[in-house]
């Protein structure tokens, strides 16, 4: 009678060629689909709830206006980077807008972003500084509210 050994099978090695073609291409996926903020908000912000939401179509041309309480629980008003005082959110807008291109400047939009718990009459004196320069276009910034 004839026994029959059995072989060692052996797992072939994993081929580490196509490894730097996968690497990279997940490299060069998430660095188009990652959006880069900008823009660091210095400031606690609750935004809203709402229900009838659209995106904004030419990004290049907004200025985003941040409303909100800094650590000390005081109302701050940020353009952009800067966090300027009521009377200057004006003249800072206009900067930012002339900061922009031609066209990107005539179609300017305003993006409010506001706390939740700020209260409305800060928002109307913001108002009245941007039609004091002439800044009309105003949006105003939500998270959408789930619908149940």
């Amino acid at each position: 009678m004839k026994i029959r050994r059995r072989r060692r099978r052996s797992v072939p090695g994993l081929n580490m060629a196509s490894m730097p073609d996968l690497i990279f291409t997940v490299l060069f996926f998430f660095m188009i689909v990652t959006h880069m903020r900008t823009e660091t908000v210095r400031m606690e912000l609750e935004v809203p709830d709402g229900r009838e939401l659209t995106k904004a179509k030419n990004r290049r041309a907004i200025v985003n206006l941040y409303i909100g309480r800094d650590s000390h629980g005081m109302t701050r008003i940020q353009v952009g980077e800067h966090t300027v005082p009521l009377e200057k959110v004006g003249a800072a807008v206009m900067d930012a807008r002339d900061r922009m291109g031609g066209d990107d400047a005539a179609s300017c939009v305003v993006n409010i972003r506001a706390d939740r718990h700020t209260p409305m009459g800060v928002v109307t004196d913001v108002k009245q500084e941007l039609r004091k320069v002439g800044a009309l276009n105003i949006r105003y910034s939500a998270t959408e509210m789930d619908r149940k």
